[in-house]
């Protein structure tokens, strides 16, 4: 056996990476479990189309300013710390709307619920990645898109087996709450699990903690390994930290920008490619073709579940294909696949033949684009600016998400567009985003595989021809605008 196997215990990592994965099932059980709630729910509080949209999409505004305060808590506390306190904002959540009196204190909760999603989607992707040895790296950050699809799957089986049999008065009445509620035991779970996993060892360097790191490194790795591991950290923040300022902000100059550059491009191309469309809109998106509303939501869980199989298969593959060619390939079948069923709506073919190409696109999606994009953002930023520089990506792919949501069901109920597009008119946008993905990937993405985290920074630098003595943070003006 290779000496890089050996000298990593795999199962210990494996072990805590999962417990931090559980955020990601949270964050896609959290997400999706209005799905089957918000008819009853519109019916119980007595909704206008406008609240009803409203009770969707309000929890974003607490994903947005989640991933934008999920940095500096991570940063400034620690990121167990920050995972704990995820989990007790998913915990208030829960009980808060599925026992919500009306619908202002509903709302309240929900956006509460969307502060967890937001700051779990930063904080768990971090953690893994910095725990994570470099040669399992990808294999480790793809637990928590597993997580996070599985998390979607099990909230449609439970919303369907609480509904199965139930009468429209009890779902308006109280079937909605015991859809709402039914986080809480993962929830707490996910509390309870997080206790027992040991903080980052690269944030306890950041924190002057060098004993904590070590400890943790040595049961991660061997004890010589562990300590060449840590002086590469200490090496890598010498030059960038103060030793009073393990938090420091991201700043806007030229060298920061190009980390910024590749992040926020990969998280808004992964919500240009449609995928949460078909998560959240699939029945109206399906019904243009199936005519049926019924057979659209059978349709929808199996969509789902091919996107499961899609991420499981790119686990394989990630720490062997490498991210770049995966991302590029991702591109291109996705965008043959939307064609495809863009050329089915069009052409007015009903049945299982008008969406051969939607599970195709969920498998290629689930096996590139769902899980090499939050692979790639937790390990592009530099040490010091990972919790933030991710931060401030996924904060960007959840503003893509809510402008991407609004506009679908425009362009999907417009008289002009249904008539000579046959309601696929936004497949065709998303097919060209696509492309244009393709494009990003190869002129801006370097291969990552492989790469240890204290050496991604040259690596980018390289990919834009720049240095770090030519861009050092010591040499940053006092004019440049920090966040």
């Amino acid at each position: 056996m290779p000496v890089s196997h050996q000298r990593h215990n795999i199962a210990y990592v494996m072990g805590i990476c999962c417990v931090a994965a559980l955020g990601g099932l949270l964050l896609g059980y959290d997400s999706s479990v209005i799905s089957g709630a918000i008819e009853p729910l519109s019916h119980h509080y007595r909704l206008s189309p406008a609240e009803t949209g409203w009770a969707v999409s309000n929890v974003i505004i607490g994903c947005v300013l989640g991933c934008l305060v999920a940095g500096h808590i991570a940063d400034r506390y620690g990121r167990k710390k920050t995972l704990l306190m995820t989990a007790l904002l998913f915990v208030a959540s829960v009980i808060g709307t599925a026992l919500a009196p009306n619908f202002e204190i509903f709302v309240l909760f929900r956006i509460i619920g969307g502060l967890g999603i937001g700051m779990a989607s930063v904080v768990s992707p971090v953690y893994i990645a910095e725990v994570a040895p470099k040669d399992y790296r990808g294999r480790a950050m793809t637990m928590h898109m597993i997580c996070c699809v599985g998390g979607q799957v099990l909230v449609l089986l439970t919303n369907y087996l609480i509904a199965k049999g139930a009468t429209p008065e009890w779902l308006n009445d109280t079937g909605w709450r015991w859809m709402l509620g039914s986080a809480f035991v993962p929830c707490l779970l996910f509390f309870i699990f997080i206790s027992f996993i040991p903080e980052s060892p690269r944030w306890n360097v950041m924190a002057g903690h060098d004993d904590r790191a070590l400890k943790t490194l040595t049961r991660i790795s061997s004890a010589g390994h562990a300590q060449n591991v840590l002086r590469e950290i200490k090496t890598s923040l010498q030059s960038e930290l103060r030793p009073s300022h393990s938090h420091e902000r991201l700043r806007f100059n030229k060298r920061n920008l190009v980390f910024l550059v590749i992040g926020v491009g990969l998280a808004l191309f992964n919500q240009l490619t449609g995928i949460n469309v078909i998560q959240y809109f699939g029945p109206s998106l399906l019904r243009n073709v199936t005519g049926s509303m019924e057979e659209a939501m059978f349709m929808t869980i199996w969509l789902a579940a091919m996107q499961f199989v899609g991420v499981m298969v790119g686990m394989a593959l990630i720490d062997r294909v490498g991210r770049k060619i995966l991302l590029s390939v991702g591109s291109w079948g996705a965008a043959l696949c939307l064609i495809m069923t863009f050329i089915s709506f069009y052409a007015g073919i009903k049945g299982i033949a008008s969406v051969i190409g939607l599970f195709g696109f969920m498998l290629i999606f689930g096996a590139t684009w769902a899980q090499v994009v939050w692979t790639v953002i937790g390990e592009i930023f530099p040490n010091r600016l990972r919790a933030a520089g991710m931060g401030f990506s996924i904060s960007a792919m959840w503003i893509a998400n809510f402008l991407v949501s609004q506009s679908f069901p425009i362009m999907n109920k417009n008289p002009w567009l249904m008539a000579h597009f046959g309601g696929g008119f936004p497949l065709l946008i998303f097919a060209v985003c696509c492309l244009i993905s393709w494009w990003f990937v190869r002129k801006y993405l370097p291969e990552t595989k492989g790469v240890s985290l204290e050496k991604m920074e040259q690596l980018v630098l390289d990919r834009f021809a720049l240095t770090s003595r030519e861009e050092n943070p010591r040499n940053v003006q006092p004019e440049e605008k920090a966040l």
